[in-house]
């Protein structure tokens, strides 16, 4: 939180006293106290009363909403804007370990998720859409907020885990709240055939008539499973895939339009221009096969990302810089004959982590940060729930005795420091690194050793390695 406030030179920020998340309370206030120690930036913190657990307010700073919509003016006359004004800024992870601040703008972006929305997931005024990502990240924005209020629709918004207090939760509210389109990620599908299928029966889940899968690659045996057991075979599966970066859905299949296959993304939708190219930028093709490269995309889009906040040249290099004239997105890809795209996943650092896009070095650098950490080395490996799980090794300063629960301290220190998302599910304390004369960590090695550990978790020697 705070690099994202020095980042932007944010002057206000806006908060709640806490928030909740399976029976616990959790203390947002007091995080951003912490947070914002030292920083004279930010002039005023307002604090929404949601829990109403007692909080520290700082004089001059800190105001309570509801005092300050007590004294509010109403109504508010829109303020017109430029079309390519900045709208927001959203951080997403990176191969280069500091998060990028993508920018989107209020006319392209708004048109783009406007569009999407209604097309992909066939948006209609008396729908109830439910996307249950998190607000804070780009589809809470695009398919929570902008695109279905763009579009008349009704959108459900619910906080907490959705299997909490029991797995039935999210059944339970789509029956009493009629949702008509759910939207959600591969991870909490594979979390549901985990729970088994006598949590959904008990329901009738006639309001839904469309079902939306993102965030990651989803498995044919889950997308079986969610259109059989949730969708009760009466309701189209749409596969999507997109980026923070896009704004909004790139490749789907838009129901009616075209067939949805389990095991394949779908296509490019309209107006999108997509390529599979090899190592040196150049198309690939092969009429007898398959074909396989890195996903660009040749054409501007409106909901494209404008720059990287206050680092244009970032933008540049890590976008536009690989093969001039096209966009990079990370992934690669593969393309059937009959033209449908299945996405690989990332081939730079960054881990896809329940939909999470997590930076290796970010993750590395938090480790680094405890006092007694001299190295760490983060790698992903495929999860059956979560696409990839994270794994770190970590070597301790010399003469450092941790404490019998230090891995325990250490994950939570990765949770303070970046997110309980980006905690690692293995981790490792090795006496040394494998590296190369240079001193090149050879990430080769640990890999080798991943697939033959049986990831349980316990330390291991530099014999190990």
């Amino acid at each position: 939180m705070a690099e994202r406030v020095r980042d932007v030179g944010a002057v206000v920020l806006i908060t709640a006293d806490g928030g909740r998340r399976k029976g616990r309370v959790l203390s947002l206030k007091a995080n951003v106290d912490e947070a914002l120690a030292g920083m004279e930036s930010v002039k005023r913190v307002v604090v929404v009363r949601h829990t109403r657990q007692q909080v520290v307010m700082e004089p001059g700073r800190d105001r309570w909403y509801h005092e300050l919509m007590r004294e509010a003016n109403q109504p508010v006359p829109p303020v017109p804007m430029a079309s390519r004004a900045p709208l927001f800024v959203l951080y997403t992870s990176g191969s280069a370990g500091r998060p990028k601040g993508v920018v989107h703008t209020t006319g392209g972006y708004m048109t783009y998720a406007y569009f999407t929305s209604r097309l992909v997931f066939d948006l209609r005024p008396d729908d109830v859409f439910w996307c249950t990502a998190d607000l804070g990240w780009i589809a809470g924005h695009s398919y929570t907020l902008y695109g279905p209020l763009l579009n008349g629709a009704t959108t459900f918004i619910y906080e907490g885990a959705l299997s909490y207090p029991e797995p039935d939760r999210i059944w339970r509210m789509i029956d009493r709240h009629g949702v008509s389109v759910l939207h959600t990620t591969p991870t909490l599908v594979r979390s549901f055939t985990k729970s088994g299928e006598a949590w959904l029966t008990k329901f009738n889940l006639a309001s839904l008539r469309l079902l939306g899968s993102g965030g990651e690659a989803i498995s044919v045996e889950a997308w079986r499973w969610y259109h059989r057991v949730v969708g009760r075979e009466r309701c189209p599966v749409v596969d999507t895939w997109w980026q923070t970066e896009t704004g909004g859905v790139m490749i789907a299949t838009p129901p009616g339009a075209v067939a949805a296959w389990p095991g394949h993304t779908g296509l490019a939708l309209p107006g999108v221009e997509l390529a599979l190219v090899d190592g040196d930028g150049k198309p690939v093709h092969d009429d007898n096969a398959e074909e396989q490269g890195y996903l660009m995309v040749l054409k501007p889009w409106p909901g494209m990302l404008s720059t990287v906040w206050n680092d244009d040249e970032r933008y540049r290099t890590e976008y536009w810089g690989r093969f001039p004239g096209q966009y990079f997105t990370g992934d690669g890809a593969r393309r059937s004959k009959d033209g449908y795209l299945t996405i690989l996943g990332r081939v730079d650092d960054v881990l896809n982590v329940s939909g999470y896009r997590l930076g290796v070095m970010e993750i590395e650098s938090a480790l680094i940060s405890h006092p007694l950490v001299a190295e760490a080395v983060v790698m992903g490996r495929p999860d059956p729930e979560k696409g990839e799980s994270v794994v770190a090794f970590v070597t301790l300063i010399e003469g450092a005795e941790p404490m019998p629960d230090f891995k325990e301290e250490l994950s939570r220190h990765v949770a303070r420091v970046i997110g309980s998302f980006a905690r690692p599910d293995v981790l490792k304390l090795v006496d040394t690194l494998p590296k190369t004369r240079s001193g090149k960590i050879m990430r080769r090695l640990l890999r080798q050793m991943m697939g033959e550990d049986s990831g349980s978790g316990q330390s291991m020697n530099s014999s190990s390695l």
